[in-house]
């Protein structure tokens, strides 16, 4: 790896083109641009296989100086390519096993540095996410839209797997599922059962059901709605978060769409609906759930303070619930980690 990096460029579709260094693996890129607001957890938000097909932006001007700690949420970065204004060369966590730039070097992941963040920050929420790409030499590429592909498919694991056991058996259907979800589960003694994105879990023997975090379009995965339909029937406790609250809504019968900018970092305010409460989130997606369109027996849950958008939703006298924000953190806020204790107690 090139220390001093060599000249790289971010070039949106609009044109507007930022120069910088390339310092990850030197090879050009495209995707969707958008960005994070956190100030830590780049190893999470890198190995989040939400981020599939994008080309992430970090806010924050210092990135890396804490290197690579184990903090991972699945085996390898899913992020296309990484935007940062700084990049650390050295780090200095004490269980750190290489520095940032050397990571993505091995993940095959390009990173361009010294863009003006914060000026590609206000562009896109201006104009919207945009697609991009990172050119690097002479090395060019085409746009390339990653939403008019089903990204869930390319990220969920791809056989059932067996994961613990316990007195109650949940199964996660993993759209891309972060691994803190599954550790959240696993910590109230419960079972877990993965299965594939499109599998019909439906044969299995289960008390309730979990539909994880993922990228993309809800409306690429149908064959995930029609199962999830299948199982409110049986009417045994379900529960969505991020990607999995918008294939429960499609599969209730509401609708979503795509936000401008979407939300992505650790400090998105949350209104719960009847409380008033406000809660800190964690918040990874660029598609939400048209509250409108919630059919009867279905009420918004938590509304997001800043934009009005829905950020969850449950049912009035049956066992439904599902939010749009991250109860497991990670990184991140850990208030509303007491959803998972609910769901068990759903299942009581």
């Amino acid at each position: 790896m090139n220390r001093a990096g060599t000249t790289a460029a971010l070039v949106l579709e609009d044109g507007t083109s930022f120069g910088g260094r390339q310092l990850g693996h030197p090879r050009s890129v495209a995707g969707e641009v958008v960005f994070n607001t956190g100030m830590v957890g780049y190893t999470e938000a890198l190995t989040d296989p939400s981020y599939s097909g994008q080309l992430l932006v970090l806010t924050y001007p210092l990135v890396g100086n804490y290197g690579v700690p184990p903090a991972f949420e699945s085996s390898r970065i899913h992020a296309a390519g990484l935007i940062v204004s700084e990049l650390a060369l050295e780090y200095s966590h004490a269980s750190a096993q290489m520095s940032l730039p050397q990571w993505l070097h091995e993940q095959g992941i390009p990173c361009i540095a010294g863009v003006d963040t914060r000026a590609l920050a206000k562009r896109l929420r201006e104009r919207g996410c945009m697609l991009g790409k990172i050119v690097v030499g002479g090395s060019d590429v085409a746009f390339e839209d990653p939403n008019k592909r089903n990204l869930v498919a390319s990220v969920s694991h791809p056989r059932k797997e067996v994961l613990a056991e316990g007195k109650k058996t949940v199964v996660v259907v993993d759209c891309g599922a972060k691994g803190s979800i599954i550790g959240e589960l696993r910590a109230r003694g419960l079972g877990v059962i993965r299965v594939p994105w499109n599998y019909d879990f439906l044969g299995e023997d289960f008390d309730a059901v979990l539909v994880s975090n993922g990228p993309g379009d809800p409306g690429a995965c149908l064959q995930t709605v029609e199962h999830l339909r299948s199982a409110m029937r049986t009417g045994r406790p379900v529960m969505g978060i991020c990607l999995g609250h918008q294939l429960l809504a499609l599969a209730a019968g509401a609708s979503t769409y795509k936000l401008k900018f979407g939300h992505r970092g650790h400090n998105q305010p949350c209104i719960e609906a009847g409380t008033g409460r406000c809660f800190i989130t964690s918040q990874n997606h660029g598609f939400a759930v048209d509250a409108a369109s919630l059919p009867p027996g279905w009420e918004p849950w938590f509304t997001n303070a800043n934009d009005g958008s829905n950020e969850g939703m449950r049912h009035r006298s049956r066992p439904f619930m599902s939010v749009q924000f991250h109860p497991e953190a990670a990184p991140g806020p850990v208030d509303c980690a007491w959803l998972f204790d609910s769901f068990v107690e759903m299942m009581r």
